[in-house]
């Protein structure tokens, strides 16, 4: 399998805790837990209940998945997480979504609300729920709570691209630059693909090559500064000193870009928005690059290759651009992106370099700011990269900030050295972190760090 859509299926994999329930509702006796599974509609569900319940009810949205994910629901992002939940008196569901894969933007709130509903009439009505999401799915739960105030008590939202509409556009700028850079003359549809499979491979293949020399090296740093590709894609080691692999670790990261949320994942998108959402008509990249993380990288890159990255922008201002179609952009504005009410507590985890960039959690505080109580937010970071690379400790304590301000009306004390404090002394076997380029678990100390993610660059509002 390409190792792009290898390490997309290991988040999906990851984040899908591996749990197998079965097809009717069943008990666990040996523990005193229940266990419910089932469908309602085209979704299949799976509900867990402590033996202890303390009334609070944890709805988990699970990430963006891809064609090939294995079967399993999984209750929160890590399946220790997901134990210490259960442990502590909470009880987890999660709806798998009707369709499962894909933009499922539109179906995957209905779905948990009717899975709320399934409960409430089956198992009691919980004193509080929680919405819980990793990347796609905290994005999710940000818009259940703030469309259904009434019914969500807070939300913990890890490493979403919070923005989902400025998501897929900062992945159309990155393909559009590799297609116009790298490969001018392949015939690759980078929206409204009649090949899609044909095109991501046309542009990975154009992404290895380029791996090759110093020049083309410098353009695929261009490209990835374009959508802030971070230059760091490993949770177990500290970002890499020397150039080349610095831009190899990006194109690893900017794969995703390409497999993911290129050509063959618009196939679903386009359907379910009826047309292309996604837009690049009158963005200056001059601009964009200006503003980018990765600026100095490829001042760097093209320094060494001995080019200049002006004759590069000037290519990408002439080459056609991509316009949306109106009805689409529609589809995805109001599906994907929150307003920034905060009618319950949020807090956000996130890591300093992630595929899903950092700047999204500043551009959310930002809506949050003009549309909401900045006194209902709470922003933490782990000082870590890769996508989702979270240790269960960290997750818990993230957790735990949310529950106390619930609790008690206040948030507590955040600070790194408090957080970290807490996380270790939860023990090892809640200390491990999951590094995609090796495809091991791995011991890791607690992370939080105090962190400024940059201005985002492509902000659908």
């Amino acid at each position: 399998m390409r190792r792009a859509l290898t390490a997309l299926a290991a988040v999906a994999l990851l984040t899908a805790g591996l749990a197998v329930a079965p097809d009717a509702a069943s008990a666990a006796p040996e523990s005193g837990r229940r266990s419910y599974t089932g469908w309602l509609g085209g979704a299949e569900y799976r509900v867990e209940m402590p033996e202890h319940w303390n009334g609070s009810l944890v709805l988990y949205s699970h990430p963006y998945y891809v064609e090939g994910m294995p079967p399993g629901i999984g209750l929160a992002n890590r399946p220790e997480t997901e134990n210490w939940l259960l442990g502590a008196g909470y009880a987890l569901a999660a709806s798998d979504f009707t369709g499962r894969v894909g933009a499922v933007y539109d179906q995957a709130p209905r779905d948990q609300l009717a899975l709320l509903d399934w409960i409430e009439a089956n198992i009691g009505k919980p004193r509080r729920t929680v919405a819980l999401g990793s990347s796609m799915g905290a994005a999710l739960s940000v818009l259940l709570a703030e469309r259904n105030p009434e019914r969500i008590h807070g939300v913990a939202a890890l490493c979403g691209p919070l923005d989902l509409a400025g998501s897929w556009n900062l992945s159309l700028d990155v393909t559009f630059a590799l297609r116009t850079l790298l490969a001018p003359e392949a015939d690759i549809d980078l929206v409204r693909p009649r090949d899609p499979a044909g095109s991501a491979q046309a542009l990975q293949s154009a992404v290895d090559e380029a791996l090759t020399t110093p020049e083309g090296r410098a353009r695929l740093a261009l490209a990835g500064a374009l959508g802030n590709v971070p230059s760091w894609n490993s949770a177990l080691h500290p970002e890499p000193a020397a150039l080349a692999d610095r831009i190899r670790q990006m194109a690893e990261l900017a794969a995703v870009h390409i497999w993911a949320f290129g050509p063959t994942g618009r196939v679903d998108l386009e359907q379910r928005a009826g047309g292309n959402p996604s837009w690049n008509v009158g963005i200056d990249y001059r601009r964009q690059l200006a503003k980018s993380d990765q600026r100095d990288l490829v001042r760097e890159a093209y320094r060494a290759a001995g080019m200049d990255p002006a004759a590069d922008l000037a290519r990408l201002d002439a080459a056609p651009r991509v316009a949306a179609d109106p009805a689409a952009k529609h589809w995805l504005d109001s599906h994907g992106v929150p307003e920034g009410r905060t009618p319950a507590p949020v807090v956000t985890l996130h890591n300093t370099a992630d595929a899903a960039v950092a700047e999204h959690e500043r551009w959310y505080a930002g809506q949050v700011r003009q549309h909401g109580s900045p006194r209902q937010l709470r922003q933490l970071y782990a000082d870590r990269a890769t996508h989702c690379a979270f240790t269960p400790a960290e997750e818990i304590v993230t957790l735990r900030v949310l529950f106390t301000r619930i609790d008690s009306g206040r948030w507590p004390e955040v600070s790194p050295r408090t957080l970290n404090a807490q996380a270790g002394r939860l023990g090892p076997e809640f200390g491990t972190v999951y590094d995609y380029p090796t495809n091991s678990y791995a011991p890791a100390a607690p992370a939080f760090a105090r962190f400024s993610p940059s201005q985002p660059l492509r902000p659908s509002r």
